[in-house]
């Protein structure tokens, strides 16, 4: 059966994800380089090396006096040692003088020390003495002490950040110190969304009888930003044949990728797969898979252009993003790809999957007296809070024709941990 027919075979999620790595380039699109403040986010093209040390001298921990530790050595409250003050240094300038013996230097947290010195005497260690120009050291210091050298936070040269690394506040900061104001990053993949069916009201409009308000406009585009996406929402389209086809043209042109959500379960408004074999080649390439939720996927190519129509139930739409969709926008991005996390757990009561599917279960974790409890959430694959209540999901494969309750599953979570 070729990839551009329209075919009704379900296949298994592995035989859809390798339809998408034969027809589906999963690679970044591009290099753009943009200033430090836009740059959240964003996936670094390109590993970054420190050009300088960091920080740039020897610097003061403490507020105090630059001194030679020797000179202190044996200083007590009863035996302080006497040092002769011969200047001050402000923080973001460097000491014109070099530090002899018996000297010292008052500095400030942050300031560069001077030439000869090796260590600050805190100001609280100290007292002042009968002269002006003359302070006493209470304790003595060490060498290197409240002190940070010169490079000690990153040396010139040293590998910092590696391509592929996601930029947040942490890294952002490395780069401001560095000096760094404008960094390469891949380009993010623009994809169009649009909603399909009669009965959708987008939020904030008055709801009409036989109406409900569209869940997976935001659902999908919260989640396009998560894969490194940058989304745009086409908004709710009719189940016209004319609207939908025009709707995603109109994607295709501004994206690299469309996601349309409703009209691919068998039905009278079922239209999309005849659409997507209209938009170019090779057309649909997965339509419909062995799993539930998320069976009415349909997945095609037009052009060299991913197009997903997944199912309009929020649930099955969302399982269906997470299991196809995300895996070529991570790509695309530069992202890696999602490493499973996932605890294990007990069932707290018994589950009947789908019979020949791949069946995802939403769960809740309750901490037991020895274990984790894992709380099925039987709801149906249009219940959005099914997802939102839960902790996890278990994924029952395809031959198994229940869990008992107590019996042991891996839950792979939503948010990386769990904490009760």
């Amino acid at each position: 059966m070729g990839a551009g027919s329209v075919f009704r075979r379900l296949i298994s999620r592995d035989e859809a994800l390798q339809r998408i790595r034969r027809y589906i380039k999963l690679a970044t699109l591009g290099v753009e380089e943009v200033e430090l403040r836009s740059a959240f986010g964003r996936v670094l093209a390109e590993d970054v090396r420190a050009s300088v040390d960091v920080p740039p001298f020897h610097r003061a921990t403490m507020d105090g006096y630059a001194v030679k530790a020797k000179d202190t050595f044996g200083a007590s409250e009863t035996n302080p040692k006497s040092l002769r003050v011969v200047g001050s240094v402000e923080v973001g300038k460097m000491p014109a003088t070099r530090l002899e013996t018996g000297q010292a230097m008052a500095v400030a947290t942050g300031s560069a020390l001077p030439e000869g010195s090796d260590a600050v005497l805190p100001l609280e260690w100290t007292r002042t003495g009968s002269t002006p120009n003359e302070i006493l050291a209470l304790r003595a210091v060490t060498t290197g002490e409240n002190v940070m050298e010169r490079g000690h936070d990153i040396k010139r040269g040293e590998l910092l950040l590696k391509k592929g690394t996601r930029l947040t506040a942490r890294e952002l900061g490395v780069l401001s110190a560095l000096g760094i104001a404008r960094v390469k990053v891949y380009l993010k993949p623009k994809v169009a969304i649009l909603s399909t069916g009669q009965e959708l009201v987008e939020p904030g409009k008055p709801l009409t009888p036989g109406k409900i308000y569209d869940v997976n406009w935001i659902t999908l585009y919260a989640s396009v930003l998560e894969c490194g996406g940058r989304p745009e929402f086409l908004g709710i389209v009719e189940d016209s044949v004319e609207k939908m086809e025009n709707a995603m043209r109109k994607g295709l042109e501004m994206a690299d990728v469309v996601i349309a959500s409703g009209a691919t379960s068998i039905g009278a408004t079922d239209i999309m797969r005849s659409i997507v074999n209209r938009l170019g080649k090779p057309g649909v390439i997965v339509d419909g898979v062995r799993m539930k939720p998320g069976k009415p996927t349909i997945i095609g190519v037009a052009d060299g252009k991913p197009i997903f129509c997944l199912p309009g139930n929020p649930m099955s739409a969302l399982v269906a993003f997470y299991n196809f969709v995300a895996p070529v926008l991570r790509a695309m991005a530069g992202l890696p790809p999602v490493r499973r996390r996932f605890v294990e757990a007990v069932l707290a009561g018994r589950v009947m999957p789908a019979s020949g599917r791949l069946t995802t279960i939403p769960v809740r974790l309750e901490k037991g007296q020895e274990q984790l409890v894992a709380h099925p959430i039987l709801k149906a694959s249009g219940a959005i809070t099914a997802l939102a209540l839960a902790d996890g999901y278990v994924e029952i494969p395809e031959d198994v024709k229940f869990l008992e309750s107590g019996e042991r599953v891996k839950v792979y979570l939503f948010r990386g941990e769990w904490k009760p």
